[in-house]
């Protein structure tokens, strides 16, 4: 019987709760040098990509989700998904990273 541990949800939790903080922290190293976002497509590559690219977080690209979903996912958590608060991403590069997140195409598929 496999243990609990080894079972792929929790190690995806497991990770989040490990890089959370260290993804927090360097939340203003993040943004380009002068503090601003360039783009929705930057913050995805340099916040959003970390877990949803690596198989931490689910698939988000590619599923046209409404931009008013990812902004209330991102400014209130769900599931192991964490909030947001304005202090991380400000109100105009949520909207920005929303719109791109929903406008991308599905990821190619792997053989």
């Amino acid at each position: 019987m496999p243990s609990l541990l080894n079972s792929p949800a929790v190690k995806r939790t497991l990770a989040a709760c490990f890089a959370l903080p260290f993804i927090v922290l360097a939340g203003n190293a993040t943004a380009d040098g002068d503090g601003v976002w360039k783009g929705g497509e930057n913050v995805y590559a340099k916040v959003c990509g970390h877990c949803h690219e690596n198989k931490v977080g689910p698939q988000i690209t590619g599923r046209q989700l409404p931009p008013q979903y990812i902004t209330a996912i991102v400014r209130h958590g769900f599931r192991a998904m964490p909030a947001f608060p304005a202090s991380f991403i400000d109100d105009n590069s949520l909207e920005q990273v929303a719109e791109y997140i929903s406008k991308t195409s599905a990821p190619a598929a792997k053989p």
